[in-house]
């Protein structure tokens, strides 16, 4: 009865971490107010691509190497914004192979539930979080590769602000820059080059870097370039003042994280508090305690109990997430 007890409390704590998790990073993917003002400034961009099937350019990307998969991939809900993610991952993975993984993990769950004899929402538990792990650890490397690539964007625009003040047009600045800069930045300014030599416009092969970076700040440079091919002006003057924009901002955020960080501490602490307490009572009075799962009420009271807390604990991180 302690292990399913101590199973059952680790569980439910990573269940309602990762669950936290995952809510709030779809609420930043698609009702975050300032990333739907970017997407909004973008959409003339994506109004100059070719409508014509014949006039595109640019290779579609394949859900799985089994064409009759690839096919029913595409018309399943939620398969493009799964690619684009994976897209922004800087991973070769296809769409096919995650939810391969993923329901590799989900009968690896079922049969490790089974062999253990544990109930079915032990069992149901432990698949979400084995899905929900994958999931964070894809998240992990989007972010890493996405702050790689916002610490050299500054350098990088002082360089083709540079080179286009010694006489080189912006797209021989961007090669310039794609052999100077640091990966992961330089694959994809080297992508942009060769997509534009290769007949896509260049409002259009930024816009592309912008989709597959989803980065804030390399949309501040997209938009700058953008409204200059539009209205005109300076373009190394604007790429200079946007590199320091995003310097500034990026000391900002720096400054903002070391004083948030006493308010981080306390979220993680009220996290992670209620299953600490759980824990002490257990080894203190473990009858008293039991009647949590050994009781039909009890377990009803754990269910809700978790709901609430995962909801405090979403607002709670919600409140320590100050947007620079």
């Amino acid at each position: 009865m302690d292990a399913r007890y101590w199973t059952f409390v680790g569980l439910a704590a990573l269940s309602t971490a990762w669950l936290v998790w995952g809510l709030y990073g779809l609420w930043r993917q698609y009702l975050d107010p300032r990333r739907r003002a970017l997407a909004q400034r973008l959409k003339p961009a994506d109004l100059s691509l070719p409508t014509d099937s014949s006039l595109q350019l640019r290779q579609t990307r394949l859900l799985s190497t089994m064409p009759t998969l690839d096919r029913w991939l595409r018309g399943m809900p939620g398969a493009a914004s799964l690619d684009q993610f994976l897209l922004q991952t800087g991973l070769t993975w296809r769409v096919a192979q995650v939810l391969s993984l993923a329901l590799g993990l989900v009968l690896l769950a079922w049969v490790v539930g089974t062999q253990l004899a544990w109930p079915t929402v032990l069992t149901v538990a432990l698949a979400t979080l084995a899905v929900l792990v994958l999931a964070a650890w894809l998240q992990h490397r989007r972010g890493q590769r996405m702050a790689l690539i916002g610490q050299a964007l500054p350098d990088t625009l002082d360089l083709i602000a540079r080179s286009m003040q010694a006489g080189h047009a912006f797209t021989s600045a961007l090669q310039l820059a794609a052999k100077d800069s640091l990966p992961p930045l330089s694959h994809e300014l080297r992508t942009v080059f060769e997509e534009i030599n290769f007949g896509i416009g260049t409002a259009q092969a930024l816009q592309a870097m912008s989709t597959r970076v989803a980065s804030d700040d390399v949309r501040y440079f997209v938009v700058a370039v953008v409204i200059q091919s539009e209205t005109g002006g300076n373009l190394a003057d604007i790429l200079k003042n946007t590199a320091n924009l995003i310097r500034e901002r990026q000391k900002i955020a720096g400054v903002v994280r070391v004083l948030s960080a006493e308010g981080r501490i306390s979220a993680l602490v009220l996290s992670v508090l209620p299953f600490g307490l759980a824990a002490l009572m257990s080894l203190l009075n473990t009858g008293f305690i039991s009647k949590l799962w050994s009781d039909p009420m009890g377990l009803q009271l754990v269910y809700f109990s978790l709901t609430l807390m995962a909801i405090g604990i979403l607002w709670m991180w919600k409140l320590i997430q100050i947007r620079v």
